[in-house]
C-alpha cells in the first residue's frame, strides 16, 4: 500500500484564510439579509490600473497572430521584466542585482512555500510571531517544524521570535540559532517595521552564524516613512545571506493575475553551493513560468504611466488604513500599523479572545477581520483589519465598530 506524507496530518485544522472564508459563508447562508462587510483577507479590491489593462490587451492581441505568438517563458522569466525590476526597484534604490538573480513566478506566496525545496528538512526556522501562516505550514508540511503542541499553539521544533507591544512589534535575536531566518517587512499582519540599522543588525547576525534569510518584501510599495528600507540589499553583506520576496498583488493589485519574482544573488551559498543554481535547477523543473501575456502587463507597471498609476492605488489604500486607526482610536481601541503598511492590528476590548472578538464583529456589526492567534501564539488577544476595502465600505464599517 502507498504511503502519504504523514506531515500533512500534524497540520492543526485548514489554512487560516479558508477557515475564516467557511465561517463567513455559514453565517452570510444563514443570515441573507445581512450586509457583510470584510476587512479580512488581504485582497486589493480596486480595478487594474489603465496602462497594465492597455499591456494586458496588447499582449491578448500579439497571442493571435502567429509572428507575435508566445509559447513557453524562459526559465527566470522574460528579460524585458527582469530588466524592468533590476532599473527600478533596485538600481534606483543603489542596489546591483544582476538579472540571472531574478525568477519571475507567479506570486511571493507560491514562492514563500516552494523556497523550502532547496534546503535540507533538518534545517531549523526561525519566525515571527505573529507571522503570515504560510511559512510555518510550509516547512509543517516538509516536516521541519516537529510537532504540533495544541494547548500552546505552536510547533515544537519551531523558534518564535514575539513581537510585542513592548518589542513594538518587531522581533528581537533569537536565543537558540536558527538555519533559516522568515522577516516581513513591512509586516503581514502587524503593519510594523523597522529601520535600515535594525535590518542591518539581522544581516550581520545571520552572516555571523550561518544563517539563511527568507526576506518578504510584499509590502514595499507602502513604506511612507524615511529610514525604512525597501529591499534587504540596501543593507551591507545582505547578498551573502539573504534572499527576497517579492510580489505584484499589492503594489499593482495582481491577487487575480498572479505575478512575482524572487531574487537569490550569486554571492549567497551554502558550504560553496550557490542557492541561485539550486533555485534554477528548481524552477526549470517545477514551473512553466508566468503567462506571457501577465509578465507584459507586469512590465507596465515599472511605466511612468504605471508608476503614477499604482501610487494612486497604494495611496487609496493608504487612506482607507488612516480612516481606520482614527476611527478604531476614536472609539477607545488601542492600534499600531497602516503607517508603513495596509495592515491596522488592533488590541481585543475587554480581554476577548481573537476568536470571540471576531465573532462578536460578525454577528454584531456584520465585519469580517482575521483573529490575531491564527498568525501564531503571540497574536492572541489581537485582530487584523485590512485596508483593502473600498473606502465607502471601510467608512461603513468603522461606523459599525463605533456603533457598538
Amino acid at each position: 500500500m502507498y504511503k502519504i506524507n504523514e506531515n500533512y496530518l500534524k497540520l492543526p485544522g485548514s489554512y487560516l484564510f479558508s477557515n475564516i472564508g467557511k465561517k463567513v459563508t455559514a453565517y452570510k447562508a444563514a443570515n441573507p439579509d445581512k450586509d457583510v462587510i470584510s476587512l479580512g483577507i488581504g485582497d486589493v479590491t480596486q480595478p487594474l490600473a489603465p496602462a497594465v489593462i492597455e499591456a494586458l490587451h496588447s499582449a491578448v492581441d500579439e497571442m493571435a497572430d502567429a509572428a507575435t505568438f508566445h509559447g513557453y517563458a524562459p526559465d527566470l522569466g522574460y528579460e524585458f521584466l527582469r530588466s524592468a525590476i533590476r532599473d527600478n526597484d533596485y538600481r534606483e534604490r543603489g542596489v546591483d542585482i544582476a538579472l540571472d538573480e531574478i525568477f519571475i513566478s507567479d506570486g511571493a506566496k507560491s514562492d514563500s512555500g516552494n523556497i523550502g525545496d532547496i534546503f535540507a528538512v533538518d534545517n531549523k526556522i526561525a519566525v515571527c510571531d505573529p507571522v503570515y501562516p504560510v511559512y510555518v505550514d510550509t516547512n509543517a508540511m516538509a516536516g521541519r517544524t516537529g510537532d504540533y503542541i495544541a494547548d500552546e499553539e505552536r510547533w515544537s521544533n519551531v523558534i518564535y521570535m514575539p513581537c510585542t507591544k513592548e518589542t513594538n512589534f518587531a522581533p528581537e535575536l533569537p536565543k537558540e540559532t536558527p538555519d533559516i531566518i522568515y522577516l516581513c517587512f513591512p509586516n503581514n499582519p502587524t503593519g510594523s517595521t523597522i529601520t535600515k540599522d535594525q535590518l542591518q543588525e539581522w544581516v550581520d547576525y545571520a552572516n555571523k552564524v550561518g544563517a539563511v534569510i527568507i526576506y518578504d518584501a510584499a509590502y514595499e510599495a507602502y513604506i511612507s516613512e524615511e529610514n525604512v528600507p525597501h529591499t534587504i540589499y540596501e543593507c551591507d553583506g545582505a547578498k551573502t545571506c539573504a534572499i527576497e520576496l517579492r510580489s505584484f498583488s499589492k503594489n499593482a493589485g495582481f491577487t487575480g493575475t498572479r505575478l512575482g519574482f524572487t531574487v537569490i544573488p550569486k554571492e549567497l551559498k551554502s558550504n560553496g553551493v550557490m542557492l541561485n543554481s539550486l533555485w534554477a535547477r528548481r524552477h526549470g523543473t517545477k514551473f512553466n513560468g508566468a503567462p506571457y501575456i501577465i509578465q507584459r502587463a507586469g512590465e507596465a507597471v515599472y511605466s511612468e504611466a504605471g508608476k503614477a498609476q499604482t501610487k494612486q492605488q497604494v495611496a487609496y489604500y493608504m487612506n482607507n488604513a488612516k480612516t481606520i486607526i482614527e476611527g478604531l482610536k476614536s472609539a477607545g481601541y488601542t492600534v499600531s500599523g497602516g503607517v508603513n503598511a495596509p495592515y491596522v492590528w488592533l488590541e481585543t476590548p475587554d480581554g476577548m479572545s481573537s476568536w470571540d472578538f471576531f465573532d462578536y464583529l460578525l454577528t454584531k456589526a456584520n465585519i469580517v477581520g482575521t483573529p490575531g492567534s491564527g498568525f501564531g501564539p503571540s497574536g492572541e488577544g489581537y485582530f487584523r483589519l485590512t485596508a483593502f476595502g473600498t473606502y465607502e465600505n471601510t467608512l461603513k464599517a468603522i461606523d459599525r465598530i463605533k456603533a457598538l
